[in-house]
């Protein structure tokens, strides 16, 4: 069901910074499943009334320019759009007209897109939890427990978070020029929600063009499933930028990692029998964004298991801090390839542990994401990118 209602804008701000909602005309709160096919339609703003799921094989169309806002919410009442198995998505932005996902307490409208403008208007890229994310599920191999379990993020009383099975080819639809600010809803004791999870997606699925901000839990999150994605950035968020598990079987190709808070790649082992390994190539990182106060250090520069199963190549780090490190370099499941850090020859030993530095990893000074693809997104609207 959705009710026409009054968009929600913000005017001021409590004691404890946490914007409170006066309601304007014009927006569209969904507060029930989507069982049926659906179109959001350009220049109208759709808020998200709970957990809304895409479910019964139905398809959600977003156009180009959609603005859509979660609700606040914490615990099972955390806020999020979920693509659950046999259904999808497709959402289609342009690199002028993007599809935003944010929170109520955003006050972007239309005219900020029609204008070229894709910044919050009165939130800080680093504000987050405001409500829970964007969570597509499938019918994908993956390394668990099980062939299909329950995605983190989403209570085990709901069905529609089940993920998992045996078509590596299963298809949950498109998404492109997608930006998803300010969320990251906490639903119990150290189990957030990721700005994108991925759960047992398959490779019929099109990810590309995607911009994570402001998140309070991991960027981006795959668990198993085949789907490969391209052109990334991942900005400000509060736990690792990168983070796969569950033997995941795609690729990451061209993508940014700036100010996450934890590893910049979280990058675990299989859980199950299934032993597959992805790739990751072609990025620019800063492990560290910000100063004083508003400084963002990271933690590891790329954190491993024992039994991680992943080829790298092609990746630039920056802005490196004492401590930050390359861990398990000698895992036998992980390849490095032309892995370069911006920092002097001789310090590179700093940097590695578990083993010597290999001659993958070296010194230098040159970017290996393509930014100019990522050109549309409010992190490089905002300078974020520069010596990347």
């Amino acid at each position: 069901m959705i009710l026409a209602l009054g968009a929600m804008v913000f005017t001021s701000c409590s004691d404890d910074d946490e914007p409170e909602p006066t309601p304007t005309p014009g927006a569209n709160v969904v507060t029930s499943n989507i069982s049926a096919n659906t179109t959001w339609t350009t220049g109208n703003i759709y808020v998200l009334g709970g957990r809304i799921a895409v479910t019964n094989g139905a398809t959600l169309t977003i156009q180009e320019g959609v603005i859509v806002k979660g609700q606040a919410g914490t615990g099972p009442n955390a806020t999020a759009l979920i693509i659950a198995r046999g259904s999808k998505i497709d959402a289609q932005g342009t690199a002028t007209a993007p599809i935003i996902f944010t929170s109520v307490a955003d006050e972007i409208e239309y005219s900020n897109i029609q204008a070229g403008n894709f910044a919050s208007p009165n939130l800080d890229p680093d504000a987050n939890g405001f409500w829970g994310g964007v969570i597509i599920l499938g019918s994908a191999p993956i390394s668990a427990s099980a062939a299909e379990v329950q995605i983190e993020g989403i209570p085990t009383s709901d069905p529609n978070g089940l993920y998992g099975g045996n078509n590596a080819a299963d298809n949950s639809g498109i998404i492109k020029y997608i930006s998803i600010r300010h969320g990251g809803s906490n639903i119990g004791s150290g189990n957030e929600i990721n700005g994108l999870t991925l759960g047992g997606v398959g490779s019929g699925t099109v990810i590309e063009n995607i911009e994570i901000v402001g998140n309070q839990d991991d960027g981006i999150e795959w668990f198993g499933g085949s789907v490969n994605v391209t052109n990334a950035v991942v900005w400000n968020c509060g736990d690792d930028g990168i983070d796969t598990d569950q033997s995941w079987a795609g690729t990451l190709d061209n993508f940014v990692v700036i100010g996450a808070l934890g590893h910049a790649f979280e990058l675990d082992g299989p859980e199950g029998t299934l032993l597959d390994s992805h790739t990751i190539r072609n990025g620019s990182i800063k492990m560290s964004f910000g100063e004083g106060d508003n400084q963002r250090v990271s933690e590891d520069i790329i954190n491993t298991d024992a039994n991680s199963r992943v080829d790298l190549s092609n990746l630039y780090f920056t802005d490196l801090q004492a401590g930050q490190i390359i861990n398990r370099i000698n895992a036998v499941g992980v390849t490095f390839d032309n892995i370069i850090l911006n920092v002097p020859a001789s310090e590179l030993p700093n940097y590695v542990v578990d083993g010597a530095v290999p001659a993958s990893v070296i010194s230098g000074t040159t970017p290996q994401a393509n930014i100019s693809i990522l050109s549309w997104t409010w992190c490089s609207q905002a300078g974020a990118m520069s010596g990347l």
